[in-house]
This record gives C-alpha cells, sequence and structure tokens, in this order.
C-alpha cells in the first residue's frame, strides 16, 4: 500500500510511518518539523518567515491586509510537489489544520491532497473542532481550556484553540465530515469527545518505536531525581506551573533526598537524551491519557505524572498508581504524590517495571501500524 501521511506532532507519524515500513508499505510524511522540537520528516514544509522580525512582518500584513504571507509559501510549496504528493491510496490528516496558515488557504491545500489521491482518513490528535467544543462545554472534570477558564491564559495567547471555533474552521470541519472516509483517535482524551460521532473508527494507542527507547532500572543510591520539561508556549495549558507549585512545596519538605532538573523548550534529540537520569518525570496535569513524551519516558522506564484518570485505568484494566501517576490540577496532591515515592522508593522500581511493560504491551508502533491499515482497510 501507497501510504501518505500529512502533518506531524511530536513523532505521532514518524513512528507510524516506521511501523508501517516493517511491514512492508512504501509510506511518506510531509509537514512542519512540529516547532522547535525540529522532529524527523520525509518532506518538510519549510517556513520562510521563522525570524522574530519576520513573524512581526506577517503579523502587520494580516492585520492590514488580510493575506497571510506564510500560507502563499506552503501553497506555493504544495503545488511544486503535487507529483510527489500523488497517487497514494491512502492519506491520514495528523489534525483538521495540520498547517498552521490562514484557514481559507489551509481548506483549499486540503481539498487538493483530497482530490489527489485515493481514500483519506483523519487522526485526532491534538485539539480539534470536536474535541475542543467538548471541552468548551465542561464535559471533561478538567482540560486544556480550564486555564483559559480560570484567566491564566489570555484570548489573543489561546487564539489557535479558539479558532477551532471559526466560521473558517466550521468549513474545513464541515467539508472533512462529509469527504474523508473516517475518524481514529490515539488517545482518551479525543477518543471520548469521538463517541457516538458518525465518521469515528475507534482508538488506536500512540505509536512508539520502542527499539529506540532502552529501558534502564532506577538506581537508587543517592537523590531521587525529578525531571521538569517546560514547553514555554504551553506553559499554563500543560499545567506546568503547578508542578513548579509541587516543587516548591517538596522541596521545603525534601530538600535533601531530591535533585530537581528544569528545562526548557529542547528540540526532540536532545529531549529524549535530557530526562535519562531521572527517576520521575512531570508530564501534564490537564489529561485523561499519555501523550506523546509521557510514554517515551515510560519506555525508559521513568515514573511519570500525566493523565492516568480513572477512564483510562478502566479502559486498560489497572490499578491506580501502578504503571503512571494521574496528575491532578492540585500542587498540594502533586506534592502528596510526590512524597509517597520518595519515601517509598520500592514503587519507584516497581512503576517503572510496569510502565515499560504496558508501553510494550499497548503502544509498539508495528502493532499500532497493523490496527490502521485494518481501519484503513474496511
Amino acid at each position: 500500500m501507497k501510504i501518505l501521511l500529512v502533518g506531524e506532532y511530536n513523532r505521532t507519524h514518524w513512528n507510524l510511518k516506521r511501523g508501517l515500513q516493517t511491514l512492508g508499505h512504501e509510506v511518506l510524511v510531509i509537514g512542519f518539523r512540529d516547532g522547535f522540537k525540529k522532529v524527523d520528516i520525509d518532506i518538510e514544509i519549510k517556513d520562510p518567515l521563522s525570524s522574530r522580525f519576520l513573524k512581526k512582518v506577517r503579523v502587520l500584513i494580516y492585520k492590514f491586509f488580510k493575506i497571510d504571507l506564510l500560507a502563499h509559501s506552503v501553497k506555493k510549496q504544495i503545488l511544486s510537489k503535487k507529483d510527489e504528493l500523488s497517487g497514494y491510496d491512502v492519506i491520514q490528516l495528523v489534525n483538521e489544520s495540520p498547517f498552521l496558515i490562514d484557514l481559507k488557504c489551509q481548506l483549499e491545500i486540503l481539498k487538493w491532497l483530497i482530490n489527489w489521491n485515493d481514500k483519506t482518513f483523519l487522526l485526532s490528535t491534538g485539539p480539534d473542532y470536536v474535541s475542543v467544543m467538548h471541552a468548551y462545554n465542561k464535559k471533561f472534570r478538567y482540560s486544556i481550556l480550564t486555564p483559559y477558564f480560570e484567566g491564566k491564559i489570555t484570548n489573543k495567547n489561546f487564539q489557535h484553540v479558539l479558532s477551532y471555533f471559526s466560521p473558517e474552521h466550521k468549513k474545513i470541519h464541515a467539508y472533512l465530515t462529509k469527504t474523508i472516509e473516517g475518524i481514529i483517535s490515539n488517545d482518551l482524551d479525543y477518543h471520548i469527545p469521538l463517541i457516538d460521532h458518525p465518521n469515528y473508527l475507534g482508538m488506536i494507542p500512540h505509536a512508539i518505536e520502542l527499539s529506540q527507547l532502552h529501558y534502564k532500572t532506577p538506581n537508587l543510591d543517592n537523590k531521587i531525581v525529578i525531571f521538569h520539561g517546560i514547553n514555554s508556549k504551553n506553559y499554563y495549558k500543560k499545567g506546568n506551573d503547578i508542578f513548579e507549585q509541587a516543587l516548591d512545596l517538596i522541596s521545603v519538605r525534601h530538600k535533601n533526598k531530591i535533585e530537581i532538573i528544569t528545562v526548557t523548550d529542547l528540540k526532540y534529540v536532545d529531549f529524549i537524551k535530557s530526562f535519562d537520569k531521572a527517576h520521575i518525570l512531570l508530564d501534564q496535569v490537564y489529561a485523561y491519557d499519555q501523550g506523546f513524551n509521557a510514554l517515551e519516558a515510560m519506555a525508559k522506564g521513568k515514573v511519570v505524572f500525566t493523565g492516568a484518570e480513572q477512564e483510562w485505568l478502566e479502559h486498560y484494566n489497572l490499578e491506580e498508581d501502578s504503571v503512571a501517576i494521574n496528575a491532578l490540577p492540585d500542587a498540594q496532591n502533586i506534592a502528596d504524590k510526590l512524597e509517597w515515592l520518595i519515601l517509598n522508593p520500592n514503587k519507584i522500581i516497581e512503576i517503572s517495571k510496569n510502565a515499560r511493560a504496558f508501553v510494550e504491551t499497548h503502544h509498539d508502533h508495528i502493532n499500532c501500524a497493523q490496527h490502521y491499515l485494518k481501519k484503513w482497510s474496511t
């Protein structure tokens, strides 16, 4: 089968590609390199306006003339690669809006890609119309919109998420709903809003390439190392402020027993190495399930504070705090969980082993690729 994967978040499509190739299929990934993360891509869509000055120029021109310079560049790049991007049996979009450009231009590009190829599928990973609407209507106990509701994030700084309610994006959503073969999600934060959606084909867990992630049994001879990776653009959306409050609390209680490592906005190749010496990794707060960074850390044997809600426990038939620690939006609760691990280091080893086994069982990229092939073939 010939497959085109459009857009990238972390290594969602890249790992799927690797699994599909192992199974004998021809696969290309096209998109941006996911901002500062600089992830792998086969055909990179370049941003000629990436400097701070040119970004300001782009904003000003769009503000006064409603012309998106980046959109025109992306359209030109896509058209120049028409032959490379045509004739695929399946294309899958990583999101309803895989290119971060003017939505009218985005719809035009999506129509090209869909018309140039056979079957089109949509992957729900990251915000889209259905999941954002579900969160906006407060159907989750908490979500990535919670810090927005609490006034931590301004309308301006949350514009990317709010844009999913715009008339322009609703046109994209309506077009895809009537055109694509189906929607697939890859964790419970996107699965739950899609339940009963007429286009929904079900959930396939995030694909993780385990051969690149080596497990090491935690060494607890010295201080317990807690790692906190910050994405400055999503600081409040990920709950980094709550993690920092929790670290302040635990530092007062157990300063001599812990070491805290904090990093900000690392490229993927640097990030994946940066937490090697850590025992505990603080990932994100406002989630029901694990995202990509959490799963990769779990595969390496880290105890991860992330989304591990009751719905996730029930879905995988797990006991609380056995595979990952549910990071609630409560600094005191997180600090208490950290203290429990510090005072019971045997739990770190136990959870570490369980975490690796869980990722091997449910997230192996080749097994996940087989599930995609089944859904694409129905």
